[in-house]
C-alpha cells in the first residue's frame, strides 16, 4: 500500500478521493499544513503553488487538488473562485445570477498536483460537463454539489451516493488519472533529497 499526504481540511475531499484511489492499492492520510492559494484565474498555477508550498514545509511527497465550478452563462463564473464565492453567496446566490438564463450549462474542473519534489510536481485534470438546476436539490456532498446536474443524468451530485458520484466526477477524474500515473512510476515516490 502507498501512502500519500493530502493537503486538505475538507473530510468529503479527502473521502471521494480514497474512494477512488483505494482501488489502486494507494491511502491517502491529511496533512495539515496551511494551503496557500494564488489569486490566479488557472486552477493549475493556484494547486502547483499550493503543493510547492506545502511541500518546501513537510519535505516528502504530497497532494494538493483545486476545483471549481464553471458556468458558461456567467464566462465561467466562479471558476477558481468558486470556494469564495460558495463562502459568500452560496448556493442560493448563484441561482439568484442565473435567474432568466437559459444557457444552463456548466463544468466542474479539479486538478491535483503531486509534488514530488521541489521541481517535480506532475499535475491531473479531471472535468464532467453538465447543467445548473433551477433549484438545489439533494441533502449529500458538498459545496455546489446541490445545483450541478452531470451530463447524461438528471440527477445531482447532492442526489447521488459518493459511490455514484465518484464514478463521474471531475474530482474522481483527476485523481484517476494520477492513480494510473503512480502505477507506473511508483519509483518515483521514494523519499527526495532535492530542496
Amino acid at each position: 500500500m502507498l501512502r500519500l499526504g493530502f493537503v486538505t481540511t475538507n473530510p468529503n475531499k479527502l473521502r471521494e478521493a480514497q474512494l477512488v484511489v483505494s482501488r489502486y492499492g494507494i491511502e491517502l492520510y491529511p496533512v495539515t499544513v496551511r494551503k496557500i492559494e494564488i489569486q490566479s484565474d488557472s486552477l493549475e498555477e493556484i494547486a502547483v503553488y499550493a503543493a510547492k508550498k506545502a511541500f518546501e514545509e513537510v519535505r516528502q511527497p504530497l497532494i494538493v487538488e483545486d476545483a471549481g465550478l464553471f458556468i458558461d452563462a456567467l464566462n465561467g463564473f466562479p471558476g477558481p473562485y468558486s470556494s469564495y464565492v460558495y463562502r459568500t453567496i452560496g448556493v442560493r446566490g448563484v441561482l439568484k445570477l442565473m435567474e432568466g438564463v437559459e444557457n444552463r450549462r456548466a463544468r466542474f474542473v479539479a486538478v491535483v498536483a503531486l509534488a514530488l519534489s521541489l521541481d517535480r510536481i506532475e499535475v491531473f485534470r479531471g472535468v464532467v460537463e453538465g447543467t445548473i438546476s433551477y433549484e438545489p436539490r439533494g441533502s449529500g456532498g458538498f459545496g455546489f454539489d446541490p445545483i450541478f446536474v452531470p451530463e447524461g443524468f438528471d440527477k445531482t451530485f447532492a442526489e447521488m451516493s459518493t459511490e455514484e458520484k465518484c464514478a463521474v466526477s471531475h474530482r474522481a477524474r483527476a485523481f484517476e488519472a494520477m492513480a494510473r500515473w503512480l502505477r507506473e512510476n511508483v519509483q518515483t515516490l521514494k523519499p527526495s533529497t532535492s530542496t
